[in-house]
């Protein structure tokens, strides 16, 4: 693995980041909004990584720690799956009063945990920063390795 090679890791690592905070700060916004039936009730979002495997990338490159056995050689980054809904129990309360009840009196809210989403906020913030990190850490390497001849 060449240290151009960790920017690409590093940028995957904050695109992936990057689209979990924007599902974290949809699930917020949307955490109190009403609906007179499941169906039309907002569900909370949450993406799905899979690593990228370096034999995926360079087929035909013979990866350091890839074994003959068909094991998977180091990871090259992260990709998006896609963004699943959760399947966990809405919220169904009794405010007869209100503008969305149904028939019944019951309005549906959405199955937004509001202390889970603003944890995992501050853990996809944290990530990203950590991979910024990366990035300013190999730049400085790379820098470095510059000056070597220099003196």
């Amino acid at each position: 693995m060449s240290l151009g090679n960790i920017f690409d890791i590093a940028g995957s690592g904050m695109t992936a980041q990057s689209l979990r905070l924007n599902t974290t700060a949809s699930n917020i916004a949307n955490a109190e909004t009403a609906s007179s039936s499941t169906e039309t009730t907002y569900r909370a979002r949450k993406p799905v990584f899979a690593a990228i495997q370096q034999s995926m990338l360079n087929p035909d490159q013979h990866t350091f720690g890839a074994t003959g056995s068909g094991e998977q050689g180091p990871g090259a980054g992260v990709r998006v799956e896609g963004i699943v809904e959760s399947e966990a129990e809405l919220q169904m309360r009794y405010e007869p009063n209100h503008p969305a009840a149904n028939e019944d009196g019951y309005v549906y809210y959405p199955n937004v945990n509001v202390a889970e989403e603003m944890a995992d906020m501050m853990s996809s913030s944290r990530s990203f920063q950590m991979n910024v990190d990366v990035m300013n850490a190999t730049k400085s390497m790379m820098q470095r390795v510059l000056t070597l001849g220099q003196q």
